[in-house]
């Protein structure tokens, strides 16, 4: 796959990538060139390969999954200007 200089344009304005006409050739060139690449990993055989999450086998440290309110929502609201019931209180912007 290639990107023509129209595609360079459209990629580079929705990055908000202001880009002079004269590199527009050039980012072009790159860009391809990164396509070119990830083609190159598409013809790798990953068949037998599992996926892993770190170069180490490891497995995840997992918590209970319990609900609480955590048991410091008065240590949370000390700071507020105002709090009522562990909740902050917040003027009305809404009339």
């Amino acid at each position: 796959m290639s990107v023509d200089l129209a595609t360079v344009k459209r990629v580079a304005h929705l990055a908000r990538i202001a880009v002079p006409e004269a590199d527009l050739p050039k980012l072009q060139g790159e860009l391809n060139a990164i396509l070119g690449f990830v083609e190159q990993l598409n013809e790798v055989d990953v068949a037998g390969v599992e996926p892993m999450t770190s170069v180490t086998p490891m497995a995840m440290k997992l918590r209970a999954d319990i609900v609480n309110d955590g048991e410091i929502a008065d240590t949370i609201v000390a700071n507020a200007p105002a709090s009522e019931d562990n909740y902050f209180m917040v003027p009305k912007v809404i009339e």
